[in-house]
């Protein structure tokens, strides 16, 4: 899909566990600015049901497993996040809606820039609106 692709990390297996490096502009394609976690999610809540005319983004479940339906003017695709070496890249005009997220499910963001509430579009008719135009 344009604009949104899985991102294989390398994953490092020993006797001591798991270990997974993530490094801006190497394995994700931006500098991170920014870092959050979404927890906590109660069975049947659905979360997201926007996009972002600039920031790019990065999801990546890092416990138990999470749903994420994207979606263009043109297609839209879903993903199974369940797998802590692997991201979700969601780049600028992607509708994102986030939802089964398992019990325990922690889901990590990586983020291009600083929170601005300008650059959220939380209305789908007005981001259909303006995501047409780029695609």
């Amino acid at each position: 899909m344009y604009n949104c692709s899985l991102l294989k990390f390398i994953n490092i297996n020993s006797k001591y566990g798991d270990l997974t490096p993530i490094e801006q502009m190497v394995d994700v394609p931006f500098d991170i600015k920014r870092i959050y976690y979404i927890t906590k999610v109660p069975q049947g809540i659905e979360r997201g049901f926007h996009a972002h005319r600039k920031l790019h983004q990065v999801l990546i479940c890092l416990n138990g497993s999470v749903k994420i339906k994207v979606k263009n003017p043109k297609e839209e695709s879903e993903f199974i996040l369940d797998n802590a070496s692997v991201g979700l890249y969601i780049g600028p005009y992607i509708w994102r809606q986030m939802c089964d997220f398992s019990e325990g499910a922690v889901l990590l963001v990586l983020a291009s820039d600083y929170y601005n509430e300008n650059d959220y579009i939380r209305n789908f008719d007005f981001y259909m609106q303006e995501a047409v135009k780029r695609y």
